[in-house]
């Protein structure tokens, strides 16, 4: 990368503030619209947002900080709630931008660190979303050597947010069958499990019950003006029973459909 493309890059980073890695063309792809719901929406994950929010803020001024594993029940807001953190605080700092990586383009996170390393005084929250391993790949090794142990370091503007439905980014039966057939049990199993601990930030995501579920549902109600009652509440469960789950996307579906039944508007 020369220095003409420094300045263009430079550009486009004091215009946008959200971007794809495009793995083709090997650069970044401008985001003219962030698919994210209002931070204060995110309820029921109280203790997850303040711990994400302080850890961000931190980075954003410039401090060292974590890199962060979201684990945990799909559908409770892993993803968006790194995106409405991230919407919510680029407003207060207009250096803090947010970087999406396909998890199938993990081979070129080190031509990513290459590429926004020299722009020291902005600050990049590179956000792989739905990471697992079903093996101990070539991927698994990639990721796990560029958090901790790679010739390249990763620079001090950069930090990786990663979500993932399991704890240890790979399935729990690979990591119960090593402790039973293993040879070398513990190194085996160590080996499998060392990539998460490599995230000094672990947030967990758990199975909401039916009142935490409820409290969400009643939250978007009171945000949007929609008479929360008991028929909304019968409707509310009986929806989540005919999904076969509670959690927060199944709220905001059904806050949808119900939308859309009483036509009613909602104002994203």
């Amino acid at each position: 990368m020369g220095f003409f493309n420094n300045l263009i890059l430079q550009n486009i980073f004091s215009k946008n503030e959200a971007f794809i890695w495009d793995s083709n063309k090997k650069n970044l792809k401008s985001i003219n619209h962030i698919d994210v719901i209002n931070l204060k929406l995110l309820v029921g994950i109280k203790r997850q947002k303040e711990t994400l929010i302080n850890n961000t803020k931190n980075f954003s001024l410039g401090n060292f900080t974590n890199n962060a594993l979201l684990w945990g029940a799909r559908g409770n807001g892993k993803s968006s709630l790194i995106k409405s953190i991230f919407q919510t605080l680029s407003k207060e700092n207009k250096y803090l931008k947010l970087v999406q990586l396909n998890k199938n383009d993990i081979f070129d996170i080190e031509k990513i660190y290459y590429l926004l390393r020299r722009f020291s005084n902005y600050r990049f929250i590179i956000f792989i979303d739905d990471l697992s391993f079903e093996k101990i790949d070539n991927k698994y090794k990639i990721i796990k050597s560029t958090l901790d142990g790679s010739i390249q370091s990763q620079p001090t503007n950069i930090v990786l947010y990663i979500t993932s439905n399991r704890r240890h980014l790979m399935p729990r039966d690979m990591i119960d069958n090593e402790r039973s057939s293993a040879i070398h049990t513990d190194e085996s199993v160590e080996e499998k499990i060392s990539l998460s601990d490599r995230f000094g930030l672990w947030i967990g995501f758990h199975y909401l019950s039916q009142l935490e579920y409820l409290n969400i549902i009643k939250s978007y109600c009171d945000h949007y003006k929609i008479n929360y009652n008991d028929e909304i509440k019968s409707l509310a469960i009986k929806w989540s029973l005919q999904r076969g789950n509670r959690n927060g996307r199944t709220g905001w579906q059904f806050i949808i459909q119900l939308a859309s039944d009483r036509n009613l508007q909602l104002n994203f």
